[in-house]
């Protein structure tokens, strides 16, 4: 395939995923594993979740919301406890790929976020802030969900994006942690790929591009 741009999603992907630090929080707190996940799945469209990634309710709302869904699957988990998970760990390897990367194509970022702690990474620190800013600052194109209205999976955001870069989908390779988010994207026409580990995306993402990365 011909590639114009590459886009990329930022937690789970430039970052560890935040799934991992919930699945933290549920061994510490004696939770059943992936039960945050669990409740951010149900009613995946109009959940706490999902309206709070579209900036349709604030973090107040989120937590009495979060707390109201998690109780009703069972357990009871406070929004507010899950807010500070949300910010993994920066991957060094994605960041050198990402800058690879932009030296030969257009760069774009989709990001499901919220507006908690600092920044699009919704930093707990404003040193990590700083450290993602950085990172930010090497895409042409950012989309946050809380700022655009619209999140992954609808189709809308990926078109959004093409628009903004100027490029065909088809000539489009898109990296994302999640399968839902992937699905979207490869009917559009994007060469997808669902990223499980680093070496594993980056084999990928240079099949699919050409280019060695390390």
């Amino acid at each position: 395939m011909t590639v114009s741009a590459v886009i990329w999603d930022f937690g789970g992907v430039i970052t560890s995923s935040p799934f991992e630090a919930f699945n933290h929080y549920e061994a510490e707190k004696g939770l059943p594993r992936d039960f945050i996940r669990g409740v951010n799945a149900a009613n995946p469209d109009h959940n706490a979740w999902a309206l709070f990634e579209r900036n349709e309710i604030d973090a107040a709302a989120f937590d009495a919301k979060f707390l109201e869904e998690s109780t009703a699957l069972g357990h009871s988990v406070r929004g507010a406890d899950i807010l500070p998970r949300l910010s993994g760990d920066i991957r060094p390897r994605m960041v050198a790929a990402l800058e690879q990367c932009k030296a030969n194509f257009k760069v774009g970022c989709i990001t499901n976020n919220v507006q908690t702690g600092h920044g699009a990474g919704m930093s707990g620190t404003s040193e990590k802030a700083a450290q993602v800013a950085g990172i930010m600052a090497l895409f042409d194109v950012v989309i946050e969900s809380s700022k655009a209205g619209v999140r992954k999976p609808d189709p809308r955001i990926y078109q959004m994006m093409c628009e903004q870069l100027a490029v065909d989908p088809a000539d489009c390779v898109y990296l994302d942690d999640l399968g839902i988010n992937c699905k979207p994207a490869a009917m559009l026409g994007m060469r997808a790929i669902k990223v499980g580990g680093v070496d594993q995306a980056l084999a990928e993402l240079s099949a699919s591009t050409g280019l060695i990365f390390e």
